[in-house]
């Protein structure tokens, strides 16, 4: 989700995608599931018949443990979108907006979000060395109310609201940070709270009026790394994530060399061996790893997330070329994915399926190979492509085919919410196509393998109706699913969240019987507890 377009030399080949479909580099992170507490609901195993008793005495008699049940059909994909609040792209529209306009145009944002069914926000909260939050560390954001340093008006902290309403609605909320950045060329003045005017000494002036914190300072990765666990610590967040940006472009520059000369002969002092390159990505390397460590420890459950250029190197794998980020920025993202740093790692697959030279099967083919310890591999792709009339109905087909790619932990990253909104077309094919019905995050094991209990449900039996109401007593339940069947027909399903958790089922159904119910709840980490059968003659007169 680059702030600038990044343009590379295409060739065109129909029909290429379906030679890169036989592609299978899937991993298998399923997670071995804890033995759930003694269900409230008067519930049977659905795994076997069982003979028909009294739904009281079953109830008396279920034991205090029993096997996991899986649920009867996979619902697991990662469906987000990302929100740029830098330069006004997305959030909010403009700098000058009031509370009550800015809380307008979140909710707006989030429920189409639901409405097409996405379960993750990725928010930008740190655009240039700022923040779109209450922060005693950086001053508030130009982006959001027109002056560096100004709090809104009447005062909120915009970072609750979003994860307040976000959760609200079934959905994460990671946070989006630029690690590096400390000024935008559209953030206008240059505060006086600002780390350039603050501590200029960490600090780098690039050609095209940017300013850039510098990497091998490590008074810049302490300042960074604190940002990062400020938000951690405070705030209700499910992951944070960080972009492309780590040593800018060179075209922000004008192609000159990064301006890091201090630092570089500092190291030379102190005994420093290494190439000047492999300096600088040492630099990266040991921040990405610090910050993966730093979030665990202080929170578990809290992802962390990378969406590095899509490219590794040029030739990786055979036929693609384009930019080397590895020599350019300094990016290994290759040995994040190999260590497992990240929880879940991004590429940037912003280009159609038939440029070859940055074919979007291939490359996602060759990252989700490189996934050797089996964290989330979820692309990265740009809803902007179906502006243009050839590329219509790319994005339903490049989701299918990370589908088709990444079969046990399907996933996609919308860059970024603009065109959905203002699409229509765009977004009738995603919610008609593969995104007909809603999903839940997968389950991140390395992070939580254990289930959640089984929710518990109001129900009420009118003469057409079965109503269920889902009673949330434990607060580590984020969502809960409730499972029917009518009979000689496949599983449905609905996911029930903190604002819409009752769910109405009609006895009758194209003149088929309500064969089976089964409920079961999410936790936070996407984990969902053992599937209890609810006796559906119990709920009938």
């Amino acid at each position: 989700m680059s702030d600038s377009k990044k343009t590379l030399f295409s060739f065109r080949s129909i029909g290429f995608i379906f030679l890169l479909l036989l592609l299978n580099a899937c991993k298998s992170t399923q997670a071995v599931k804890s033995e759930p507490e003694k269900p409230k609901v008067e519930v049977v195993e659905s795994n076997e018949p069982k003979e028909e008793i009294d739904s009281k005495e079953e109830t008396e008699q279920v034991p205090e443990e029993m096997e996991f049940v899986a649920p009867p059909v996979n619902i697991e994909e990662f469906r987000a979108a990302w929100i740029a609040t830098v330069a006004n792209i997305n959030w909010p529209s403009r700098n000058n907006l009031s509370t009550n306009a800015q809380k307008q145009e979140a909710i707006e944002m989030l429920e189409i979000l639901e409405k097409n069914n996405f379960n993750a926000v990725i928010l930008q909260v740190r655009p240039q060395a700022d923040a779109l939050y209450k922060s005693d560390i950086e001053p508030w954001s130009y982006f959001l109310t027109g002056k560096s340093g100004k709090a809104p008006e009447p005062y909120y902290d915009p970072l609750e609201f979003w994860i307040e309403e976000s959760h609200a609605r079934g959905m994460e909320l990671h946070v989006w940070l630029n690690p590096y950045r400390a000024h935008h060329t559209t953030g206008k003045e240059i505060g006086e709270k600002s780390i350039v005017n603050t501590h200029p000494e960490l600090v780098r002036e690039l050609k095209n009026g940017m300013w850039w914190m510098d990497p091998g300072s490590k008074e810049v990765q302490e300042h960074s790394a604190a940002v990062v666990m400020d938000i951690v610590k405070r705030y209700d967040i499910d992951g944070v994530h960080f972009d492309d940006y780590f040593y800018p472009y060179a075209s922000y520059n004008g192609k000159k060399d990064f301006p890091d000369e201090k630092s570089w002969q500092k190291y030379l002092a102190s005994g420093g061996e290494l190439s000047r390159g492999d300096w600088r990505r040492k630099n990266v390397n040991d921040f990405v790893e610090r910050i993966a460590e730093d979030i665990k420890a202080e929170k578990s459950f809290v992802k962390f997330g990378i969406s590095p250029f899509g490219i590794w190197r040029p030739g990786f794998p055979k036929g693609i070329n384009g930019m080397d980020q590895y020599e350019e920025l300094y990016a290994d993202a290759k040995l994040w994915l190999n260590k497992g740093w990240i929880d879940y790692f991004t590429p940037q697959l912003y280009w159609p399926t038939r440029q070859v030279g940055q074919s979007f099967p291939v490359l996602l083919g060759w990252w989700e190979s490189e996934n050797v310890v089996g964290r989330h591999v979820w692309p990265g792709i740009n809803l902007g492509l179906e502006d243009k009339e050839e590329n219509k109905g790319e994005i339903a087909s490049q989701i299918l085919i990370s589908r088709g790619i990444l079969r046990d932990n399907p996933g996609t990253v919308h860059w970024n919410i603009g065109p959905l909104m203002k699409n229509d077309s765009l977004a009738k094919s995603l919610k008609n196509g593969p995104y007909l019905k809603n999903a839940i995050v997968p389950a991140s094991p390395w992070l939580d393998d254990e289930a959640p209990t089984t929710p518990n449900f109001e129900v009420k039996v009118s003469s057409e109706n079965i109503q269920l109401k889902w009673v949330r007593d434990n607060e580590d339940i984020f969502r809960s699913v409730v499972y029917y069947r009518y009979k000689d027909s496949n599983w449905e399903f609905k996911i029930l969240n903190l604002n819409s958790a009752t769910f109405e089922i009609p006895k009758v159904s194209q003149e088929k019987m309500l064969d089976k119910i089964g409920v079961t709840s999410v936790d936070r980490t996407g984990n969902q507890s053992s599937f209890k059968e609810i006796k559906i003659e119990n709920l009938l007169p």
